[in-house]
């Protein structure tokens, strides 16, 4: 397949938020996508994301609200609390109009995925032979000239594609493969981050994300949506430390030493830990990937721009730039290769907002020991007060939900139950 067709075959590695929305959009302009994930299956749970602004926007023409609706987390606002539980600040939605810490829409990452593929499957059903969906594989090589890409497989046979999306994350195996080394991308932010599902204690609020300040860490207890389970959400101020990566015993080695003695839930925390089927350690770091497109592959989503999740920020970048670079290629099918080169212009005011640390980054978020713990309430306190609250307001109002989203092809605005029906 050359340029001159109009029906390109879209390659995207990486089957999560960014690749599913993405292969969603291309579905329903009938552009051929093969989707390839190396895990063996959908990841279910994660932590939860919100939608404001422009993904918002974006989640209303993709018509994944009713979906979205249906899964939503009661949430009421962010509470931070001492040692023994103790509330001596809170964010409230409603106070900051839901442009505070929680926003009015709030959805966990696996189930925002799961309304994703539904309305993919959906789609796909409406036209079949558009969509090949592949689980247990990876991309392990990438040969790119002027008419296609030639990519090499772990285990399917090696195929031939007109564009390759690098949607696969923030180690993204497709950026190494088409941009070079991670390092030459990626800036350590101070610290690392744990997220996994425990038993909601007794005590906590219901509705309430509740979060404890101790030197060298932040413990957060934030709601499912079955009241009966919660998310550990730990944030660890620490040295990089590359051994950490794929060991999950030194990992949970590293929290148990930064928990100990922390009070409030540190212990029920510590108890759950090991028997977490959906345990996620990783390194907070920035993507910062200069141009998005290097010929005929692109990246979107954290692969090609992140902020990590102290931005919260990753999940709405993912999918603008999912809508934004569908709506390219719908414009000039022939041409995918252009349509990368105008998306990668398309998604830097996005990206950069997106990468913006609310609080100036992990020095401000974490305090490193005792004392700056003791300040970190303090000055929490005072910034929710009734008199500082306006300025909290526009610190957080001033992020890539303010944005428009920029003039282009209009796309198919179809919700699942309309594609069922077609």
């Amino acid at each position: 397949m050359t340029t001159t067709d109009t029906t390109p075959h879209i390659l995207i590695s990486g089957g999560g938020i960014a690749g599913h929305a993405l292969a969603l959009q291309l579905v329903r302009s009938h552009i051929r996508v093969t989707v390839v994930e190396r895990a063996e299956s959908p990841r279910p749970g994660g932590q939860a994301v919100d939608l404001r602004g422009a993904s918002r926007e974006v989640a209303e023409r993709l018509g994944l609200m009713p979906g979205i609706q249906a899964r939503l987390l009661h949430e009421l606002g962010l509470a931070y609390v001492d040692g023994a539980g103790r509330v001596f600040g809170r964010m409230s939605m409603a106070d900051f109009d839901g442009k505070g810490a929680v926003a009015e829409i709030e959805i966990a990452r696996g189930d925002l995925d799961e309304v994703l593929r539904d309305a993919l499957a959906a789609a796909s059903a409406n036209a079949p032979g558009l969509l090949d969906l592949r689980y247990g594989d990876r991309i392990t090589g990438i040969t790119q000239d002027v008419d296609g890409v030639d990519v090499a497989f772990e285990h399917a046979p090696a195929e031939r594609f007109d564009l390759v999306v690098g949607a696969d994350g923030l180690h993204s195996a497709t950026r190494l493969l088409a941009f070079g080394p991670e390092e030459r991308y990626s800036t350590y932010l101070g610290g690392y981050m744990a997220f996994f599902t425990l038993p909601t204690p007794a005590d906590i609020e219901p509705g309430w994300f509740a979060m404890r300040f101790v030197p060298g860490a932040t413990i957060g207890i934030r709601p499912d949506l079955d009241p009966s389970t919660s998310k550990a959400i730990l944030t660890l101020r620490i040295d990089r430390d590359p051994a950490l990566r794929g060991d999950r015993a030194a990992q949970e080695a590293l929290i148990r030493r930064s928990l100990e003695g922390a009070g409030w839930h540190a212990p029920t925390v510590l108890e759950a830990m090991p028997g977490a089927s959906d345990f996620t350690f990783d390194e907070l770091a920035r993507i910062d990937v200069p141009e998005a497109a290097n010929g005929r592959v692109v990246l979107i989503g954290d692969a090609g721009s992140c902020g990590s999740p102290m931005s919260g920020m990753g999940t709405a970048t993912a999918l603008i730039g999912a809508y934004l670079l569908a709506a390219r290629i719908a414009e000039t099918p022939g041409d995918p290769a252009a349509a990368a080169r105008r998306y990668a212009i398309d998604i830097v005011p996005f990206a950069e907002a997106g990468k913006k640390l609310m609080g100036g980054g992990i020095e401000r978020m974490v305090p490193a020991n005792r004392f700056e713990a003791v300040l970190s309430r303090a000055m929490t306190g005072l910034l929710l007060s009734t008199l500082f609250r306006p300025i909290v307001k526009r610190m957080f109002a001033s992020n890539q939900a303010e944005l428009p989203l920029p003039a282009a092809a209009p796309m198919p605005a179809v919700s699942a139950a309309a594609d069922r029906a077609r």
